[in-house]
C-alpha cells in the first residue's frame, strides 16, 4: 500500500541519524586507522556520528536602511 502524497514529508532524508550501519562503521574505522581485518566484527568499537549543522547566513542591511 502506498502513502498519499499529502502525508509524505519532503525533508525525510535530511534528518540526522544517530546509528551507523556496519559497513559505515567499518569504513569510518578504516579512515581512523582503528580497524584490523584480522579481528572479528563482533565487539567493534563505537564510532561517533558527526552531526552536520548548517549555519544560516545573516541578512546584509542595505545602506539605505541605515540612513533612515
Amino acid at each position: 500500500m502506498t502513502m498519499d502524497q499529502s502525508l509524505r514529508v519532503k525533508a525525510g532524508a535530511i534528518k540526522n541519524r544517530n546509528v551507523m550501519t556496519r559497513a559505515e562503521r567499518v569504513a569510518r574505522l578504516k579512515e581512523l586507522g582503528q580497524f584490523d581485518e584480522s579481528n572479528s566484527i563482533v565487539g567493534m568499537p563505537k564510532v561517533r556520528v558527526v552531526k552536520v549543522s548548517l549555519k544560516r547566513k545573516k541578512k546584509v542591511k542595505k545602506a539605505d536602511d541605515e540612513k533612515k
